[in-house]
């Protein structure tokens, strides 16, 4: 069985992940972690409302577009912690970054191709909540005709700037998400099976390989 596939309900990828590029922070040096996520919303709209960039023909320099803001929104190493947790202290340092090199390209290949298939759902925001005193999540709720999917964005100032690490869907952590497929793979494997494994789903999404 696959260790990288999603466990999350299919509702909640196409949902959530679908709105991820247009609630997501960029980098900014001042502004509330609210203010920052809904202006962040306009880059991801640019790219999707521009009529150059809407033909099929098009369509490889809309997503490396996308992908490029999905670099800018992350704070990638910090992601990666998080999500390996106490696994990360048990790779090496090159493991460790070769892991956050694999791990961004994974994540920023989803986000581009979920954000592609917009399809122009309302988006409210609701407000901010502080977790600790250089965090915030900050809520938010796709509307749909039949459902209403709450997103929380929670992001981390460093360096003057509010980046992304984590989103809750639902109540299911991005974080959580991963961590429970790679403990899986370290609980009986060294790190380097897990590089492997992340080795061969980027190459795949590389070649245009689902």
């Amino acid at each position: 069985m696959s260790m990288l596939k999603t466990v999350m309900p299919k509702r909640y990828i196409a949902g959530g992940l679908l709105m991820l590029g247009l609630l997501l922070p960029v980098i900014v040096s001042a502004g509330l972690p609210l203010d920052t996520v809904k202006g962040h919303a306009d880059r991801v709209l640019e790219v999707l409302r521009d009529p150059s960039l809407r033909p099929e023909t098009a369509r490889k320099l809309r997503k490396e577009k996308v992908r490029a803001i999905a670099g800018a929104m992350f704070d990638f190493t910090e992601l990666s912690r998080r999500t390996l947790a106490q696994n990360w202290k048990n790779l090496n340092p090159d493991q460790q970054q070769e892991f956050v090199r694999l791990y961004t390209s994974l994540l920023e290949d989803t986000y581009a191709d979920k954000i592609l298939s917009y399809t122009d759902e309302k988006i409210v925001f609701g407000k901010e909540v502080s977790l600790t005193e250089k965090t915030v999540e900050v809520q938010s709720a796709v509307l749909r005709r039949t459902a209403e999917i709450p997103i929380y964005y929670r992001v981390i100032l460093k360096d003057g700037s509010w980046k992304v690490y984590d989103v809750v869907i639902e109540g299911v952590s991005l974080t959580n998400n991963y961590r429970s497929q790679f403990r899986e793979i370290l609980m009986n494997k060294p790190p380097e099976s897990l590089l492997e494994t992340l080795r061969k789903k980027v190459s795949k999404a590389e070649q245009g390989v689902k």
